[in-house]
């Protein structure tokens, strides 16, 4: 990993991440952004090798960041390192193509060994956050009814669910109303074992959607 983006809005803690990457990755080039606007500008601007992202920044979500990032470079690592840990936050992240998840309050040695294990193709991800998705998995995976059992329509609402739409958004985008969403939405829900727009978001992903 020799050219770094941070982007992280509290100075401080940029400056922890940065001393962190530099014993990560020795003599790597970091660069720094505090803003969903600063970091735009440097994805399009210049080339990495990885991108750590927070997700609460000032003037929008880091994620934003991310697409940029993705859309000008395909091969940069993306790692999400945030103090939000829930199901939510983590379907989004990895819904946007995010290659890890790492939460702050953990001890610098250890997110340093989660970072180099980008090199060895390994995921970067909290503990924390390897048990939610095993325990998601654990719940949901197997067990799941297979995605046939989806209609074409139903399939249609659960890819907006997973963008994070709300069913406002997709009766509009999809041209039917809010109460046809719902049934849709009953019966993805009923038909996947699953009781969230969380969980909903995780088979998305998994599904492709």
């Amino acid at each position: 990993m020799k050219r770094v983006l941070i982007v992280e809005d509290v100075a401080e803690t940029r400056r922890w991440l940065i001393d962190l990457v530099g014993r990560a990755f020795a003599g790597c080039e970091v660069r720094e952004a505090a803003t969903l606007r600063e970091g735009v500008a440097l994805s399009a601007a210049e080339d990495f090798d990885l991108a750590l992202i927070d997700l609460g920044l000032p003037d929008g979500s880091g994620l934003d960041v991310m697409r940029s990032l993705r859309q000008a470079q395909k091969d940069v690592a993306c790692v999400v390192t945030t103090a939000m840990g829930d199901d939510a936050n983590i379907v989004a992240a990895l819904s946007a193509g995010a290659d890890g998840y790492l939460l702050k309050d953990q001890p610098a040695e250890s997110l340093e060994r989660q970072l180099r294990q980008l090199a060895e193709g390994a995921p970067a991800l909290s503990p924390a956050i390897a048990r939610r998705i095993m325990d998601h998995f654990r719940r949901t995976g197997p067990s799941a009814p297979p995605d046939q059992e989806l209609t074409p329509r139903e399939r249609d609402v659960l890819a907006r669910i997973g963008r994070g739409l709300r069913n406002a958004e997709v009766a509009a985008d999809l041209g039917m109303t809010e109460h046809t969403v719902a049934s849709h939405i009953k019966a993805i829900y009923r038909k996947l074992g699953i009781s969230s727009r969380a969980e909903a978001s995780w088979h998305a992903t998994r599904l492709g959607l």
